[in-house]
């Protein structure tokens, strides 16, 4: 039998799942890994609302832990290198879904901080302070991440864009 904090945890899980894919995908760049990772960091807001009993900004909570869950996944020794049977082909981007690629692979060459920043801040549409608070960082490491991401990431689509 499920109680009204139960109610609202399972609306949650059904409301804004979609939201937390898109932002899991632009963190990691694969959709397999972002469905796990949606899967990983929702299970810990389940646990963490029936644990702590009321969760009174569920919105925060699931973010920070996305977030946290994605930064921790990166830090383990498996996910430092990958093996690739053929090198993988750069095309130039000639399209909306190219450029798009070419952004998903910019990303990709950030540090999880960094973007997890500018997914906060830029997808997510997050005030500084409301991404400091998420990530647990003071506002002026949250602009050095922002601006070093970005200045990686023109950096980058620029290679890939010319």
């Amino acid at each position: 039998m499920r109680t009204g904090e139960d109610d609202a945890l399972h609306d949650f899980v059904e409301g804004r799942r979609t939201v937390l894919f898109r932002s899991a995908y632009l963190l990691c760049g694969d959709r397999h890994e972002a469905e796990d990772l949606v899967q990983s960091a929702l299970v810990k807001v389940v646990l963490g609302g029936r644990r702590h009993g009321r969760l009174d900004n569920i919105e925060a909570y699931a973010r920070k832990t996305l977030v946290n869950t994605f930064i921790a996944s990166r830090r383990r020794f498996w996910r430092r290198e990958q093996a690739y049977a053929e090198l993988p082909d750069r095309q130039m981007a000639t399209s909306d879904t190219e450029t798009g690629l070419v952004v998903r692979e910019a990303l990709a060459r950030l540090t999880p901080k960094q973007r997890a920043v500018l997914v906060l801040r830029y997808w997510e549409d997050l005030s500084v302070e409301a991404t400091a608070e998420a990530l647990g960082m003071r506002t002026n490491t949250v602009k050095s991440h922002a601006a070093r991401g970005l200045a990686a990431l023109r950096a980058g689509m620029a290679e890939e864009l010319v």
